[in-house]
């Protein structure tokens, strides 16, 4: 059977050199959390995966598919040899029958094969990284086991809800060896699994969640949107259409002005004082990724990036050290939450502070793949091109029917309104580049000419030497409808802005379940010192570009709109302010308050009424 091939594929690691920003916020990542949790964290330190006493399912997996790309990109030596050690036991515990997670023979009957889809995907990315060689042959014979193993097990929760992801490992053993019991497998695994296309069709899920379920589990639900993307390759069919409908539903129920759902943990309607979970923005960005991948739609990038630029930098402190479980857009203290008084739909007091591993660690193993992976899908290939797919700085370094090609990308952007490329080849060579222009944008030039926004500009001739194009684009503040009530935010371009809060850090060192938390991998409560009770009173300003050193630094923000605002009565309770103010009446005349990118703040109000 010949399988659909998808319009782009992405680079290894090693071809690609994150610059600027971009290689930054990597660099921060890896001196951080997700760059150390194999020597601070017991549930990777000590886990079973590798002979240790401690987890034996999901935390390694999700922590090695941010640390392998992570250390790859930044070409760190030291984090490729701890990669290599965790794959060398990883390979090493394989059964001969090609069972690979650690659990004895007897244990594998009520085993949720949830950590060995995502083990195989991990296996994949590593196999891209380094070309290792045992890579093929142990995917090969797991695979092989997982196909005998689902002819008398059934699907589990989490592999039920999650059967896709093991079909990165079924397409990279298939397009090696083309055996159709592969075909069969993935086939299987869909009739196994959750079809997210009929829970859909049989939507129940339009109200906040008011209990746990695995159908409106907001990580699940930022996973099955590749679903039929990933499936097309068998079935043929549009690889975006159902993403569409499936995130029109979830959006119009659940959509939050930071470009995913609520769900702290669950579905959580569209108030915003209601979180979402960490894992569930890593697991959109990736489904986008995949999404555009696969479809070659700009608008999957368009919403990558809007997540990665917003979403992702706030949940976790500047120096990535600490995480929140969940995030909100009016967020005005993290503080310790009474149990009476949790207003979250399933999680606990804590998960909105920043620290190890608030309310459960599922996100400290998981957070890792985002910064990652969104600088690695900054360029990928197709036939006859290069498409710049995330607006990245970065450098890629491949080759062209056998030339040498270096595509640049130097940009601020989406702090600034440039994107400059250079194109060196060693000798002449005919090839496409796809640019991809943001949908955010007014308007869009390259090169002085103007060009569509919102879809893939290409460039078609043949290169040599040494050439510059620059895209240049025109962003305008604008108020987005936050669906509830008549609130709105203030966006400009694929930026969200929101009111800075002044913060008071309690750090709180303790241990807890035998897990130590101390500085830097502590626990943080942060307490507002600053008046946040405001309303919009006046149209914004236009964008000031500051002085800036690291992008999502709150004390030094790259740029900032200046609004005006006036105080209303707004009330709060144990640190959490009314979903909408009690009197919209000024308190007052009207103030010039400066807003900054909502990915800079760590208190924020963000969601607020208009006022005359």
């Amino acid at each position: 059977m010949n399988l659909n091939t998808p319009k782009y594929t992405l680079f290894s690691p090693k071809d690609i050199r994150p610059t600027g920003w971009m290689r930054r916020q990597l660099e921060i990542q890896a001196a951080g959390q997700a760059g150390n949790l194999d020597k601070i964290w017991p549930s990777v330190r000590d886990s079973a995966w590798i002979g240790g006493s401690s987890d034996s399912w999901e935390r390694v997996p999700y922590w090695l598919d941010g640390f392998i790309p992570l250390a790859f990109l930044l070409d760190d030596e030291d984090m490729k040899a701890r990669a290599k050690r965790y794959i060398d036991g990883i390979l090493a515990q394989q059964q001969p029958d090609g069972w690979i997670c650690p659990c004895e023979k007897k244990a594998r009957v009520n085993y949720d094969v949830w950590a060995v889809l995502l083990i195989s995907k991990v296996l994949v990315l590593y196999y891209e990284c380094t070309g290792d060689e045992r890579i093929p042959d142990a995917l090969y014979r797991v695979l092989k086991n997982l196909n005998r193993t689902l002819d008398g097990v059934a699907m589990r929760k989490w592999g039920a809800t999650r059967w896709f992801e093991g079909l990165f490992a079924v397409y990279f053993v298939y397009d090696r060896c083309g055996e159709d019991w592969l075909v069969e497998l993935a086939d299987k695994l869909y009739m196994l699994g959750v079809d997210w296309k009929q829970v859909f069709a049989r939507w129940h899920f339009s109200k906040p969640s008011p209990h746990w379920s695995s159908f409106s589990h907001v990580v699940n639900l930022g996973m099955m949107l590749k679903q039929e993307a990933l499936y097309s390759r068998i079935t043929g069919a549009d690889p975006s259409a159902w993403a569409r409908e499936a995130l029109a539903k979830l959006e119009e129920a659940h959509g939050t002005v930071y470009g995913f759902i609520s769900g702290d943990e669950c579905t959580s309607g569209r108030s915003p004082i209601q979180g979402t979970e960490l894992c569930s923005i890593v697991e959109a960005m990736f489904s986008f990724e995949t999404l555009m991948e696969i479809s070659g739609d700009a608008e999957w990038g368009d919403r990558l990036e809007y997540l990665a630029f917003n979403a992702l930098p706030a949940t976790m402190s500047t120096d990535m050290w600490t995480h929140q479980y969940d995030q909100m857009a009016n967020q005005i203290a993290c503080t310790w939450i009474p149990k009476d008084a949790v207003h979250f739909s399933t999680n606990n007091g804590e998960s909105h502070l920043f620290g190890l591993e608030p309310h459960f660690g599922c996100c400290t193993a998981n957070h890792g793949q985002g910064w990652p992976k969104l600088a690695r899908a900054a360029f990928m290939r197709r036939d006859g091109g290069i498409a710049s797919t995330v607006l990245v700085p970065g450098e890629l370094t491949t080759e062209v029917d056998g030339v040498a090609v270096k595509v640049s990308v130097d940009t601020a952007y989406p702090f600034r309104n440039t994107v400059t490329y250079t194109v060196e080849t060693a000798a002449p060579v005919l090839f496409d580049l796809d640019i991809r222009i943001p949908g955010f944008a007014k308007s869009a030039k390259l090169d002085g000419e103007p060009v569509a926004i919102g879809a893939f500009h290409t460039v078609s001739r043949t290169w040599s030497g040494s050439t510059t194009l620059t895209l240049t684009l025109a962003f305008a503040p604008e108020w987005i409808d936050a669906h509830y009530g008549d609130m709105q935010a203030l966006r400009r371009g694929p930026l969200l802005y929101a009111l800075p809060i002044a913060e008071r850090r309690v750090m709180r060192e303790f241990i807890s379940g035998g897990v130590e938390r101390r500085f830097p991998y502590c626990d943080y409560e942060l307490h507002p010192t600053s008046d946040w009770n405001y309303a919009f009173a006046g149209e914004p300003g236009e964008a000031i570009e500051l002085d800036y050193g690291d992008v999502f630094a709150a004390d030094a923000p790259p740029v900032a709109i200046d609004v005006p605002m006036c105080k209303i009565d707004w009330p709060a309770e144990h640190g959490v302010c009314a979903d909408v103010p009690r009197r919209r009446e000024p308190l007052g005349k009207a103030e010039t308050v400066r807003m900054i990118p909502y990915g800079c703040t760590n208190l924020r109000m963000t969601v607020m009424p208009k006022i005359k």
